[in-house]
């Protein structure tokens, strides 16, 4: 293949059929976990044969590698939109909520986060080490920023994060716990609003400054 044909954009067709294996490599991904799918298996859930499957990625590793960069891309965006312009308090809810949607809108690629990570992160450290530590590490100095001010009372941005990382995306990795817990009355559509309003009083009304 020369240097031409490699760069040449790809066809809307060629688009249509990689888009086609990554969602079915998230399906088989987040129900069995990097160790345990299989090639085989995502060109039978894409409904291809495997060599066709192979024209488009390299392997296992090039199609997990793809998820895990878009997965990555989406999972920080709701933190991308934290504003340091912006009323802290409504900063916050809007960020929790947003993280409550995602733990609704895609429960599959927080499984696949959560094995990836439940695995010491082996194919995304860098990516954590990197773009991930500098987002963070950026809203950390706006969240301090608030601090000084007065605005939000003092405490561990980075533990704030975490905190709100693991309270979130609860909902999506234990929504089976969830339910069954909260019971047929409760375990409806309406389980995250009811989160919602639990965690901004948790943590906003937490982080509000003393008078």
């Amino acid at each position: 293949m020369t240097q031409k044909t490699a760069s040449r954009p790809r066809t809307r067709i060629q688009q249509e059929k990689r888009e086609l294996i990554l969602e079915a490599a998230l399906e088989v991904f987040s129900a069995h976990g990097f160790r345990g799918s299989t090639v085989d298996q995502i060109a039978v859930a894409a409904g291809m044969s495997k060599p066709n499957l192979l024209y488009y990625f390299k392997g296992k590793e090039d199609i997990h590698a793809t998820l895990m960069q878009r997965l990555l891309d989406t999972w920080l965006a709701p933190l991308r939109e934290l504003d340091d312009i912006g009323d802290p308090m409504t900063e916050l809810r809007g960020y929790i909520r947003r993280k409550l949607e995602m733990a609704r809108d895609y429960p599959r690629e927080s499984r696949l986060f959560a094995n990836e990570i439940l695995q010491g992160a082996p194919r995304i450290l860098p990516l954590l080490q990197g773009e991930l530590k500098r987002l963070v590490d950026d809203k950390v100095e706006v969240m301090r920023g608030w601090m000084r001010s007065g605005r939000i009372a003092r405490t561990d941005p980075w533990h704030l994060i975490f905190a709100i990382w693991a309270t979130t995306q609860h909902y999506a990795d234990f929504d089976v716990q969830v339910r069954a817990v909260l019971g047929p009355d409760r375990g409806g559509e309406g389980r995250f609003e009811d989160a919602a309003r639990f965690l901004e009083t948790l943590f906003v009304e937490g982080l509000r400054p003393k008078a």
